[in-house]
């Protein structure tokens, strides 16, 4: 059943095959727990019998002792929650138990992210800006790896939509990329001027080293013109930004989503029009970005307040 199941989530819900691959992990380790020492493989029965509100809670308290975190737990248990969903409703499960488990309380962590002056110098010092500079004067690896950057940070693409992007997907005369999200969701994303000619001179670029590639080919390619592989873009963000003045912390594709979404906010964009770019399916995953916001303003506030300032005494 659980293949079953897994085979359920990739071809008819589409998850990325990461997902589909945690999935599965949860679901062999909760057999595990269950069943320590299966002499065969498990039958339907013996799957259905392990999936009772005792043996769950038991396989959090499980999950707790090896040291994971809340975050990890609540993650086994919404995969956990999704497989016994699927199992009521082809009548295989009375309910799910899953729904009477009190979750781990998640301490709430504030999404990480560059400062726009850390960005503005990285992007003029790469002459990243649409004037040439950067197409003329640097190899093929770095230029893909900025215009990569640059773009990560420009549409607040996830990584998985970046490397699955495709030259056809941008509109030069409207200015606009369209992306197929998660979901098989497509969304358009508009790109500014600077960033649209930066992105000519890129396409210039890659058919004068690739002759004869399709118009519909991969938008970026491997240094030996294939389609580039999610884990290169991760690759190309830690070479960049590595060991450069103002990016600490995690050097990742999705920080630089989340500095998109801070900045913007932080410059007046209402959150409607960021989910929006964001492709993101409900208003809430967008709110976790005013905290941010907010941290900024109190920074601001109590950097520049008399009394913070004097430590609160009243001396003048």
């Amino acid at each position: 059943m659980v293949e079953e199941f897994l085979q359920y989530i990739a071809a008819e819900r589409r998850y990325s095959p990461r997902t589909c691959a945690i999935y599965r992990e949860v679901l062999e380790t909760f057999y595990s727990y269950a069943y320590p020492a299966p002499k065969t493989e498990l039958s339907s029965q013996q799957e259905l019998d392990a999936l009772t509100f005792s043996s769950i809670r038991g396989f959090v308290a499980f999950s707790m002792d090896e040291g994971l975190s809340p975050r990890t737990v609540n993650l086994r248990l919404s995969a956990l929650s999704s497989y016994c969903s699927w199992l009521v409703r082809r009548s295989l499960l009375p309910s799910n138990p899953v729904r009477r488990i009190a979750r781990p309380k998640e301490s709430h962590r504030l999404p990480e992210f560059f400062t726009e002056m850390a960005l503005e110098h990285f992007f003029d010092s790469k002459g990243l800006d649409g004037s040439g500079r950067a197409c003329s004067r640097m190899s093929l690896h770095d230029y893909r790896n900025g215009v990569m950057i640059l773009l990560l940070y420009a549409t607040g693409m996830r990584r998985s939509e970046l490397a699955g992007l495709r030259r056809s997907d941008f509109d030069s005369g409207r200015n606009v990329f369209t992306v197929l999200g998660k979901g098989d969701k497509m969304r358009e994303i508009p790109v500014p001027v600077s960033v649209c000619k930066e992105i000519l001179l890129y396409l210039e670029r890659i058919k004068a080293e690739f002759p004869g590639i399709s118009d519909n080919g991969s938008f970026f390619l491997t240094d030996s013109g294939a389609p580039i592989y999610p884990e290169l873009v991760n690759e190309a963000v830690h070479e960049q930004l590595d060991g450069v003045e103002g990016f600490t912390g995690r050097k990742s594709p999705h920080v630089l989503r989340h500095s998109l979404a801070t900045h913007l906010l932080n410059n007046g964009a209402d959150l409607n029009s960021i989910k929006e770019i964001l492709g993101h399916s409900s208003l809430a995953a967008t709110q976790v970005y005013t905290h941010n916001s907010f941290e900024q303003l109190k920074n601001t506030y109590l950097t520049a307040h008399p009394r913070a300032k004097k430590g609160g005494n009243n001396e003048n």
